[in-house]
């Protein structure tokens, strides 16, 4: 497993009866997680510095209780980067801390092929989110297509890459299905040497096209493998769809992009450590074809 533990604005405090404390740089929200049915007392009654707690609702959804005084946003720094945290509907901040082991690992392949042959290094971003993905691949000089369903994500990951300070020169940013993009990219002859994605278990399109990872990963994993370069530098998924163990994804990327291309392939659980414990929490699967 991949242990996270390179932060220094983000820390997983504590975690205990479905739900999680964290501290976002100043800032320390409360949000379930449903990895977390162990019992490690009420968490409300242990911390006094809680600025914001969320609050599943029976119906689905939920809302945030503030209180403390908390910004609408603020910002918090991984190494170079910079990201914009807000509160949002369904528990999320904008920032899944634990990928930070995969912007580092983007970050140092591109920069390593970069040195080798200074060549532009292009990079596919799918299901792109927030875009903090897109911002490390930005920062090690890559160039970026930024694909997702929403604008509001769009947007925001657009915030992000003006707060690292880097060029809007070097990304597009693409509002669409993700699986219609391809099949135009393909027809297009476009490549890239690095393809990102993050699908969701569900989910909907730009024109409410909808997605099942069960049914749909395997053939969006297939029409990308026609998108690659010669010599791919790496090809990663990430999934936080519970139900599906990480071989599943081992195989995917065998029995598609590894069958084309020399490499390796390889999953592992995302974990983050619980501070002054020896508990980490499970956070998802990585799988990575690299090349060698």
């Amino acid at each position: 497993m991949f242990v996270v533990d390179t932060w220094k604005d983000y820390e997983l405090i504590d975690c205990s009866r479905g739900e999680k404390l964290e501290r976002w740089k100043d800032i320390y929200l409360l949000r379930p997680d449903p990895q977390i049915i162990w019992d490690n007392g009420n968490l409300r009654e242990k911390y006094k510095n809680i600025n914001a707690h969320y609050h599943r609702s029976n119906k689905g959804g939920g809302y945030w209780e503030n209180l403390k005084e908390t910004k609408e946003t603020w910002t918090i720094n991984y190494k170079n980067l910079t990201f914009n945290i807000k509160e949002m509907g369904f528990k999320h901040t904008g920032l899944f801390p634990e990928q930070a082991v995969n912007w580092d690992f983007m970050n140092n392949k591109i920069k390593e092929a970069k040195k080798d042959s200074n060549k532009e290094v292009k990079v596919l971003n799918l299901f792109a989110y927030t875009g903090g993905a897109t911002v490390a691949c930005l920062s090690a000089g890559a160039s970026v297509v930024h694909v997702d369903s929403s604008r509001g994500m769009v947007e925001w990951a657009k915030e992000n890459v003006n707060s690292s300070n880097l060029s809007t020169s070097f990304v597009r940013y693409i509002v669409d299905d993700v699986l219609k993009f391809v099949k135009r990219e393909i027809r297009r002859g476009n490549k890239y040497d690095a393809i990102i994605m993050d699908p969701p278990s569900y989910g909907r399109g730009a024109n409410n096209e909808v997605w099942d990872i069960e049914k749909d990963l395997f053939n969006l994993v297939k029409l990308c493998n026609e998108l690659l370069s010669e010599n791919p530098l790496f090809f990663i998924i990430n999934t936080y769809t519970t139900g599906l163990s990480k071989e599943v994804f081992t195989n995917i990327l065998k029995t598609t992009v590894l069958k084309k291309h020399k490499g390796k392939v390889y999953s592992e659980e995302l974990v983050l450590p619980i501070k002054n414990s020896d508990l980490v929490l499970p956070c998802g699967i990585t799988s990575r074809f690299e090349n060698e």
